[in-house]
């Protein structure tokens, strides 16, 4: 199965897209987690090209970090990501030495239209547990207001009729990873987690909750978007 195919069409990636949700294990499906994978992208070229970088830790130290980086064959396109930005992030992991137990990808997982967001493609391509981690919330509802959520809170996005799933399936949560005091003027919004591959929905959430460390983000994530950042000034 060619995962990120050159030329596809439109119907055609919507069409693998429902394959990679077919696929998808959307319940606990791995072993003890002791590394936590990371990766982010960055664009070098006017978005020509997608830098993907890699980054593992253990215990919150860094055990390993790789880049990689692929020619964008496909526009920017909502809920079509992975095949702008999939080949390089598959590129990034497959240069680690190190085998993350669980890889954070900043991007959706479930919480996407065919439920084969950028984190469910990836997982499902190395077969390795993974977790999307969004800053916006693509499609779902949240089943009750998030609006100034407490840090530490979650509240469960559910399908609706944006979503190929049954109505009211919890595809993730938004969390709320940190959060100013009652009286600044600003909020901070809430991350959106959900299961890529191997992972449930509730143990997705637990795993960002117990890696953001004091950010918003993961620190996975955090550390592989400045690594990717660093990165795509070389390319």
């Amino acid at each position: 199965m060619e995962f990120f195919p050159d030329g596809a069409s439109r119907d055609e990636m919507v069409a693998l897209q429902h394959e990679i949700a077919d696929r998808a294990v959307f319940d606990d499906d791995h072993g003890s987690v002791e590394t936590v994978g990371g990766v982010d992208q960055a664009f070098a070229d006017d978005g020509d090209v997608a830098m993907s970088a890699a980054v593992v830790l253990e215990g919150g130290d860094t055990v390993e970090t790789a880049t990689a980086h692929s020619e964008t064959h496909v526009p920017y396109i909502p809920g079509l990501l992975a095949f702008r930005e999939g080949r390089a992030v598959v590129a990034s992991l497959n240069a680690l030495e190190t085998t993350p137990d669980i890889v954070l990808v900043d991007g959706s997982g479930r919480i996407h239209p065919r439920q084969a967001g950028l984190a469910a493609h990836v997982g499902v391509a190395l077969d390795v547990p993974t977790v999307g981690v969004a800053k916006s919330l693509l499609c779902g509802k949240p089943r009750r207001s998030i609006e100034r959520l407490e840090e530490g809170e979650r509240v469960a996005i559910v399908a609706d009729d944006g979503v190929d799933a049954s109505k009211d399936t919890t595809v993730g949560y938004a969390y709320q990873s940190k959060q100013y005091s009652e009286d600044a003027a600003t909020t901070v919004n809430p991350l959106y987690v959900s299961p890529g591959h191997r992972v449930s929905a509730e143990t997705a959430v637990d795993i960002v909750e117990n890696t953001c460390d004091g950010y918003k983000l993961p620190e996975p994530v955090r550390r592989a978007d400045a690594l990717a950042d660093e990165a795509k000034q070389e390319v």
